[in-house]
């Protein structure tokens, strides 16, 4: 590929491109985004850990794998997986970055397994409609959650979800643009 000035008359100018007359397209491959799920929830299978999210960037070959598990996500859970996926794909076949990490605090939840593992927890809830809930997921049903909002106003007394249903909010999953767990400091 080479690069001309605006009127097409030979090489530009400018100091930056001296030199450079063609792109070379890299060698390697970057790896199948199927076959790689295949062969993470493989490994994973028969453990209680499971794939949260799975992201592949083919322009800078930056792979990121999310992982949760129902009693959490240890270092040597994630240097386990990172160890088997990268035996299965040849760095000289592929090329690529790899990250695995669990599921923190930040990340938003995907899955319904998620927001069961985080019941009774602080969450702040994005609905599609743009309001914010924040408060403590008391229950989660087959179809959503239903939230203890915090007080607007802090001296106003908290009602008591179990002498007052009317103070529980329930929020339909499909409501739900982004929830995250919230750190709580009590």
């Amino acid at each position: 590929m080479k690069f001309e000035s605006p009127n097409g008359e030979g090489a530009a100018k400018s100091p930056l491109l001296l030199g450079i007359t063609e792109v070379i397209a890299p060698t390697a491959e970057m790896i199948d985004k199927e076959k790689l799920k295949e062969t993470i929830e493989a490994c994973l299978e028969g453990s209680d850990k499971f794939l949260v999210d799975l992201r592949v960037n083919p322009r800078n070959g930056k792979i990121l794998v999310l992982i949760d598990g129902d009693s959490g996500v240890a270092i040597k859970d994630c240097a386990g997986l990172s160890r088997h996926i990268e035996s299965v794909f040849d760095r000289e076949q592929e090329d690529y970055e790899l990250e695995v990490s669990s599921a923190g605090i930040g990340t938003p939840l995907t899955m319904i397994r998620q927001y069961r593992l985080n019941a009774g927890r602080l969450i702040q809830v994005q609905l599609k409609d743009g309001k914010k809930v924040k408060g403590k997921m008391t229950e989660v049903l087959e179809n959503g959650i239903r939230i203890e909002p915090e007080s607007p106003k802090k001296g106003k007394k908290k009602k008591n979800p179990d002498t007052d249903p009317e103070s529980l909010m329930t929020i339909l999953f499909t409501d739900i643009l982004e929830a995250k767990i919230q750190p709580s400091y009590k």
